[in-house]
């Protein structure tokens, strides 16, 4: 028990990581948080014009939560590797580092599933691409991806993997909450578009 309490609380710190802000400081891009959406995610990144920026954030973003999956199963084992999912993706969405605020959690979302079980995790980058390809918005990508995850994780996974890949997909809803609003009412930015 003490053990899976210390992977949740390293695997929290480790999303608590933003790779959006470090990138926006490193190439000097200024306040991601006054830029488009406002968001800290390589989407947003992406927004400001800078292609590499934007994809070192995802790349960043990604790797941390695979990186908290992975380690927590080499050290600890498998049952810590869903909680270090889990808690990857709350520290990516509330940071302790940003005044527990954060972004919305997809490319680590996706990170943790590919270090989960790759096949499951490569089926859901592959949904949010092809969504991302046809629309070119990247947050009816990453809800359509939310919902097909669980679905993925049930065919390549046990059902206690299957849920926390639920609880983590509701996450990307609530997340998402304004984007749903906006895709509704027709006025949610493309994919590379300036807001």
């Amino acid at each position: 028990m003490y053990l899976l309490l210390l992977t949740a609380g390293l695997a929290y710190l480790l999303g608590s990581v933003s790779f959006g802000l470090l990138m926006a400081k490193l190439f000097r891009l200024g306040d991601l948080r006054s830029i488009g959406s406002g968001n800290i995610g390589a989407t947003n990144v992406l927004r400001t014009g800078h292609k590499p920026a934007a994809l070192l954030t995802l790349l960043g973003d990604a790797g941390k939560g695979a990186a908290a999956v992975l380690l927590a199963r080499w050290l600890v084992g498998e049952d810590a590797a869903g909680i270090a999912a889990l808690f990857a993706m709350a520290g990516h969405l509330w940071s302790c580092f940003g005044g527990f605020r954060g972004g919305k959690g997809v490319a680590t979302f996706l990170g943790t599933l590919i270090a989960l079980n790759w096949p499951m995790g490569l089926l859901a980058c592959a949904t949010w691409l092809a969504v991302a390809l046809a629309l070119r918005m990247s947050s009816l990508s990453a809800l359509v991806a939310a919902v097909a995850a669980p679905i993925y994780a049930l065919v390549f996974q046990h059902w206690h993997v299957a849920a926390v890949v639920a609880v983590m997909s509701v996450l990307i809803f609530i997340k998402h909450a304004e984007n749903i609003r906006r895709i509704l009412d027709g006025t949610e930015p493309r994919i590379g578009a300036k807001k």
